[in-house]
């Protein structure tokens, strides 16, 4: 959930914080094995330096990152100076390099930072040992995430998966569902089955918060128009006005129209994503499946009574005339605005299979690395979520609305948010939707 609400804050008032700080990078010592682990004396001996380090982790995510920094400065003798920013990280960012004092490491939520800071001047490229790492152990579109001008600056320590579709297994057993939907077709009709089986809103759209849309249609387009229309749309390389903008609206229209799977869609707009949720694992559920990424599982968790992997399950979203299997998702990337033997080399580790185990041992992370053993997961849950970001491949791509501007991707109330909104609350209005995007693309892309 931390990256949805990180969308309003992450970037804004970024570009005017920037200074130049820029500089090169020289590689440390040693090399990795061909399957991206450290080789022997691969670290340097880093005793007696601290490795400042800035992320917007508290409480238990916090907790985790300790370990993997435990673990290396049992390797190499360093010492961490960890700083949590908050949901304020790309001012306080902005003001410490401005001030010539940015930390030495850190973990940005979203693309979009790290573009920014790269362009600006102010990160380290990854040393020769760190991009061999990235390269043996991601998968090459995660390098490319990291990379800005044909330059990899960063290394992608946690990854989510927004393309989870979760339901109530009891609410399908007494519907007598006993597959899950693996196609859009099969999804509508699960919906119908719900319907006919008294369920009152089968499918819970939680629309009050326009992310939750954006991320409807991402997943629809991605699996509709393609990865390659994907990446044009993202950068507004093509307009919102584009055919395959209408194909999508038209399949997501299937759904939002129809008020047997969703309910009244103005009453949709009132409902926020955590009672999304509470509506379809609570005692009393008025709802059967409700569409978000993998922090739903947190949200059942802590606020309904609903168990995860029993109670409740989530199946991949489903495919689309055909497509392969996808991801939309979101991420933390470690970058260095340092060129420090430290930085460089704590990154390096940061790459490695040996970091994502202890990431996502406690199940607060989901990793990327290819490489990584599935056993490193503590439940089945989440290695299942992880999994299917890595058998995704170069068909992960990144929340759509994290790599626009703010104006038009993430402001509450304006842009894309609202413009999804409208079309909830009119799906029959696809040109006027469509021209309306492109309206607001148009501005905020400039």
């Amino acid at each position: 959930m931390r990256h949805a609400i990180l969308k309003t804050t992450a970037v804004a008032g970024l570009a005017v914080l920037l200074a130049a700080c820029g500089g090169g990078s020289s590689a440390p010592g040693g090399g990795t094995t061909s399957s991206g682990e450290p080789s022997e004396g691969a670290f340097p001996d880093l005793s007696g330096q601290t490795i400042s380090v800035d992320a917007v982790w508290t409480g238990a995510e916090q907790e985790t990152f300790q370990k993997l920094m435990s673990d290396f400065e049992s390797k190499t003798g360093a010492k961490f100076n960890y700083t949590s920013t908050g949901d304020q990280i790309a001012t306080v960012l902005g003001t410490k390099v401005q001030g010539g004092s940015p930390p030495d490491v850190a973990i940005l939520p979203q693309p979009g930072l790290l573009n920014q800071f790269a362009k600006a001047g102010n990160l380290q490229p990854l040393s020769d040992e760190a991009s061999a790492a990235v390269d043996a152990n991601y998968s090459p579109i995660w390098k490319e995430l990291g990379s800005v001008d044909g330059k990899a600056y960063g290394v992608w320590v946690d990854a989510s998966n927004k393309s989870t579709v979760w339901y109530n297994t009891k609410e399908f057993d007494n519907a007598g569902i006993s597959s899950e939907p693996q196609t859009w077709e099969d999804f509508l009709a699960a919906g119908k089955t719900l319907a006919d089986a008294g369920v009152k809103v089968p499918v819970s759209i939680g629309g009050a918060d326009g992310w939750t849309l954006t991320d409807w249609f991402e997943n629809v387009y991605l699996r509709s128009a393609g990865a390659d229309k994907y990446d044009q749309l993202s950068t507004h390389d093509i307009k919102w006005t584009d055919p395959s903008v209408e194909e999508a609206l038209k399949t997501l229209a299937q759904l939002f129209g129809d008020k047997t799977l969703i309910g009244d869609p103005n009453r949709a707009l009132q409902v926020d994503f955590p009672t999304s949720v509470t509506n379809t694992f609570s005692a009393n559920p008025s709802s059967a499946i409700v569409f978000e990424g993998s922090f739903v599982a947190g949200v059942i968790s802590s606020s309904t009574p609903s168990k995860v992997g029993t109670d409740a399950k989530w199946f991949p979203f489903p495919s689309i005339n055909g497509s392969s299997p996808s991801v939309v998702g979101g991420g933390d990337v470690a970058v260095a605005f340092k060129d420090t033997p430290g930085a460089k080399a704590f990154l390096q580790y940061l790459a490695t299979p040996e970091a994502a185990a202890l990431m996502v041992s406690t199940g607060s992370f989901t990793s990327a690395n290819k490489n990584l053993d599935p056993s490193a997961y503590p439940d089945d849950n989440s290695r299942a979520v992880g999994q299917a970001i890595v058998d995704a491949g170069d068909n992960f791509r990144f929340d759509m609305s994290d790599l626009a501007p703010p104006a038009f991707g993430g402001t509450k109330g304006a842009g894309e948010w609202k413009d999804l909104q409208d079309f909830l609350a009119n799906p029959n209005n696809i040109q006027g939707t469509m021209k309306q995007l492109e309206a607001d693309a148009a501005a905020a892309f400039k």
